[in-house]
């Protein structure tokens, strides 16, 4: 929703600058290092004084959507607040996209959009759009400033409503006049906001409740999500999950939140997640949720989700309370400060957890675990046509063993489910991609974010062929800035998850899912002064592995993979979390648990 504040008293005109040099004084002052944006007539002020200093740097990017998944990438790297400038009209509507997709994985954006000067607003001038009334449902708060007096209060408003709570993307609408014209400066409050204040601390009885229950498991899961990673929270999630002796798994966003590589790790669960995941939050019967949303990729049919278990839910939105699956015991606050009363309530707690069941729960964990759903599509002989899960897999031993730290971003469909079941994450912020809104053209742009925040470290887009195309002018950003990004794709020459539903729900009608008339991707990432390879066979993959991570430049690896390749496990839609498909021929029938163990029917 838009805002206006109340202004304040006006300073001696010595005391006054222009709007464009005060919002970057606020930018200075709220730690902005860089901006990711496209100029336009609007805000060319702002752009007149960013040539005028040498703080802030400036990320051109070649299109406005492409500036907010660069600095989503930021963000989500390094935790910081990313920035955005665009113009008005349809430089704030093509960011649009990206801020929902913000929205959706609560990303911690500013984006500032230019718009005609304030006599001007509402006369259809010349690109002009009603950013603030566009952008409302796309972010979590926007602002349009009418009065100079308002401006640098409402920078420093909008960067702490962007990182606070559950983080998000906040709009500051600029009209052009404001920006030329005088305006005084404000410091960062000091005091806490007088009506935006999230709960962080968890009521006491709450946490004393949900360590009764998980005291009193017989078959006990932790579930996170990307909240644990916002929170900062991903070693007080590990020290929980190891002092219990408990199972967890993780959702697309909170990979990284706990080592991948640890027993206790159970692997993503959901739709494409692992057969002992979802069969284990079918079975259980006390759930932990911390800092994910219950989304319907994971949940499957709402009416047969964990039908037999205590749900705990951890989330500093209280709306994201039994807004999809009613939950039993409800603890609003901040991720690491709930884990770390969790922790505490523990070591407290007079009565021990069942440990005879909890060692019994996990041999049936194991028993899971014994029928890898993923090995009907890893095994591969030498020379033959390159599985796509084979060629995740050889990037993420070839990456480990080279030791490097290596950041990957995903854009949407197959490649970016295989990267998931792949490529094993043991810290957080090094994965990237786009959860909630599932936004084709999000990792080449997102991969960039990450680079300029990490110059020396290894970052590498796994794509699809057709979401590649999406925002692939970002090559050109890459080259002008020298960004060594790697492009990973693994190219089916369909649009392989839409191929997919297609062949198992939609009786193999393929409708407009197949690209005819690709690039050739060698050539193109060299007309975009990149280095372009390709690999056509196994015999080959590993040397273009290595010669990709060893090139200083941008780079497009085209990977040659199975066309008719499917991503399993998959939970239909509309199926439930026991109800999986797990490869062709390979269907697992309903199942239920009880004291006694699996029952199938």
């Amino acid at each position: 929703m838009s805002q206006t504040l109340a202004a304040p008293a006006i300073p001696p005109a010595a005391d006054l600058q222009s709007g464009a040099e005060v919002l970057l004084r606020a930018l200075k002052d709220q730690g902005v290092e860089v901006i990711f944006g496209y100029p336009g007539g609007s805000v060319l002020p702002i752009y007149d004084a960013i040539f005028q200093q040498n703080a802030i740097r400036h990320i051109l990017v070649r299109h406005e959507q492409a500036a907010v998944h660069a600095a989503e990438g930021y963000a989500r790297s390094t935790g910081k607040v990313g920035v955005v400038l665009v113009t008005s009209g349809p430089g704030a509507t093509n960011a649009v996209t990206g801020l929902v997709d913000a929205l959706m994985d609560s990303i911690p954006v500013v984006c500032l959009t230019g718009q005609v000067p304030t006599h001007l607003i509402g006369n259809d001038a010349f690109q002009e759009a009603d950013t603030t009334g566009i952008t409302r449902p796309a972010t979590k708060h926007n602002y349009l400033v009418k009065k100079s007096e308002d401006l640098a209060r409402i920078v420093h408003e909008a960067f702490y409503v962007a990182r606070s709570g559950r983080p998000g993307p906040v709009v500051i609408d600029l009209p052009k006049d404001i920006l030329i014209g005088k305006a005084p400066y404000q410091a960062i409050p000091e005091t806490p906001h007088r009506s935006y204040r999230p709960a962080t601390d968890p009521d006491p009885a709450q946490i004393a409740r949900a360590v009764a229950a998980m005291k009193a498991a017989k078959r006990p899961i932790v579930y996170f999500g990307g909240g644990v990673i916002n929170a900062g929270a991903a070693g007080a999630l590990t020290r929980f999950v190891r002092k219990t002796g408990f199972p967890c798994t993780g959702t697309l966003m909170g990979l990284g939140a706990y080592p991948s590589n640890d027993p206790q790790f159970l692997g993503m669960l959901g739709m494409h997640g692992t057969y002992e995941a979802n069969l284990s939050m079918h079975g259980c019967d006390v759930m932990l949720n911390v800092g994910a949303r219950f989304d319907d990729r994971v949940t499957g049919r709402l009416n047969a989700f964990s039908p037999g278990s205590t749900k705990i839910h951890v989330d500093i939105d209280p709306s994201s309370i039994n807004k999809n699956v009613r939950v039993d015991i409800p603890v609003i606050g901040d991720a690491g400060v709930v884990l770390e009363a969790l922790i505490a309530a523990w070591d407290a707690h007079p009565a021990p957890s069942d440990t005879q069941s909890v060692a019994a729960w996990w041999r049936q964990i194991a028993e899971w675990r014994g029928i890898d759903c993923l090995k009907f599509t890893q095994t591969q002989g030498r020379g033959d046509t390159i599985k796509p899960q084979y060629a995740v897999q050889r990037l993420y031993d070839i990456t480990r063993e080279l030791g490097r730290e290596t950041f990957i971003s995903t854009e949407v469909g197959q490649h970016q489910m295989w990267a998931a079941q792949y490529f094993r994450f043991d810290q957080p912020n090094h994965w990237m991609t786009s959860g909630g809104l599932g936004t084709m053209g999000y990792g080449l742009p997102a991969a960039m974010g990450v680079q300029i925040a990490h110059p020396d470290a290894l970052v590498i887009d796994i794509a699809g062929e057709a979401s590649i195309l999406m925002n692939i002018q970002e090559m050109a950003t890459l080259a002008q800035y020298r960004l060594p990004v790697k492009v990973f794709i693994l190219n089916n020459q369909y649009m392989g998850m839409v191929r997919q539903w297609q062949e198992l729900l939609h009786g193999g009608r393929y409708s407009e899912s197949y690209s005819e008339a690709l690039p050739d991707f060698v050539r193109l990432a060299e007309a975009f002064h990149g280095v372009g390879m390709r690999a056509e066979s196994v015999d080959q993959l590993d040397d273009v592995i290595r010669a990709m991570i060893a090139s200083p430049k941008a780079v497009i690896a085209d990977i040659c993979v199975d066309q008719k390749e499917n991503c399993f496990p998959m939970i239909p839609s509309g199926a439930a979390h026991n109800e999986m498909i797990l490869g062709a021929g390979h269907n697992q029938r309903a199942a239920s648990i009880t004291d006694e163990g699996l029952v199938l029917v």
